[in-house]
């Protein structure tokens, strides 16, 4: 039992881990004008894996054996393996070579990694960047401060609205559906192997379009098409399936089989890669890494949420389940309408003075380092609308947690 409970522990550690670091080493050397792309290339190898491990699965299952689940259980060795040797030749970043204190260490890597010797303008950024950096000795609590209350509130609000997008209802119902065409008891097996291809394939979108037409096109582009398919899934489902019954003819299915394709194409190509992107390049450099830690911590928790809450809101919701997730659709879309900035082709080192200093809500909170003295004196730093918005999330895991 303590080695089970080791090597799940690891397991959870190394995803965290990886999760962590990855959008946010790739936000850091990236160049700016391909920032989105190359940071979108760690969500696709994560929806590569994804599809790799249904096809082992796939596979593995129709082998008539004892052992057959250590053989796909085994083989997810191999990609670890992989993950570990790689990253023996990662080197540090710049910013984080130079924040401490290998100024000519960071400099010789960012003139590796730039293919330049033209770097002096960037370096000395990096410089002024870093120098801010080291006068934050408490960079947690620096979060809480005004001036970057903007910043917090969009990586918290993205990481809940990614999970409430829907995709695990649209996943959920997806070998259902595939079992109504005709694909009989494999109909899970094939449901998590289209539904991978389709994801993979969306995100080479997403990779292309990203710094082209930037974040919030894709966001609000695919807020309207999920909303649309959501509804006309709950629809089709709401009309043709009744209760205690899974009949649905396979003209239905095959139409709502081509809108959960469609609905998870959509997600693959915006909130799925979008919601580590953006949080990873819209901190200062002295709050990076502690704003992409409350990201990946709020992530985690509202999956945990979604997931004790899913089956009891099905069973009570039934097909009304897409129409609530369509709501937060809405609701995610007008966030991003109004309140999240367009970050394409901007440095991270100049992110406050062209992006939130420009933004007509957010500019409020940039001016008034005044009050965020006096708040870090007091002590007294509040957040209204986190707080709001916490209180607000209770409720509904309240209210969800139900039995069916």
């Amino acid at each position: 039992m303590i080695l089970i409970g080791h090597i799940f522990c690891s397991r959870i550690d190394l995803k965290l881990q990886v999760i962590l670091a990855v959008p946010l080493f790739l936000s850091e050397i990236a160049p700016t004008r391909i920032r989105g792309g190359l940071n979108i290339l760690f969500q696709l190898n994560v929806t590569i894996g994804i599809l790799f491990a249904n096809l082992v699965n796939y596979r593995t299952v129709k082998i008539e054996a004892g052992w057959v689940w250590r053989l796909s259980l085994g083989l997810a060795g191999i990609p670890a393996s992989l993950l570990t040797l790689g990253a023996i030749f990662v080197v540090d970043t710049p910013n984080s070579l130079i924040e401490r204190g290998h100024i000519e260490e960071g400099k010789a890597v960012l003139r590796r990694i730039r293919g330049t010797d033209n770097i002096e303008a960037e370096f000395q950024e990096l410089l002024e960047a870093s120098r801010i950096a080291k006068e934050v000795k408490h960079p947690f609590r620096n979060l809480l401060m005004r001036k970057n209350r903007p910043q917090l509130v969009i990586a918290v609000a993205m990481q809940v609205f990614q999970q409430f997008t829907g995709i695990n209802a649209v996943i959920f119902y997806a070998p259902v559906l595939f079992y109504n065409v005709g694909f009989g008891s494999d109909a899970s097996l094939y449901s998590a192997v289209i539904t991978g291809a389709v994801n993979v394939l969306s995100t080479f979108v997403s990779i292309y379009t990203v710094d082209k037409l930037g974040r919030r096109i894709l966001l609000l582009e695919a807020g309207v098409q999920m909303f649309l398919f959501q509804v006309i899934i709950a629809i089709v489902l709401g009309l043709k399936v009744k209760d205690h019954s899974t009949d649905l003819s396979p003209g239905y299915s095959i139409f709502v089989v081509i809108m959960v394709c469609t609905f998870v194409s959509s997600f693959a190509w915006s909130w799925g890669p979008l919601g580590w992107l953006i949080p990873s390049e819209t901190f200062p450099l002295e709050t990076h890494s502690a704003g992409q830690s409350v990201a990946v911590c709020t992530n985690f928790f509202f999956t945990f949420v979604i997931g004790q809450a899913f089956l009891s809101m099905l069973c009570h919701f039934k097909y009304g389940i897409f129409l609530f997730f369509s709501g937060w659709v809405l609701i995610m879309s007008i966030f991003t309408l109004f309140l999240i900035p367009e970050t394409k082709n901007v440095p991270i080192e100049e992110m406050t003075e062209r992006v939130w200093k420009q933004h007509w809500y957010w500019k409020q909170y940039m001016d008034d380092d005044h009050h965020d003295a006096e708040a870090a004196a007091s002590n007294q730093v509040s957040i209204p609308i986190l707080s709001r918005f916490w209180v607000f999330l209770s409720r509904i895991r309240v209210s969800c947690s139900f039995d069916c």
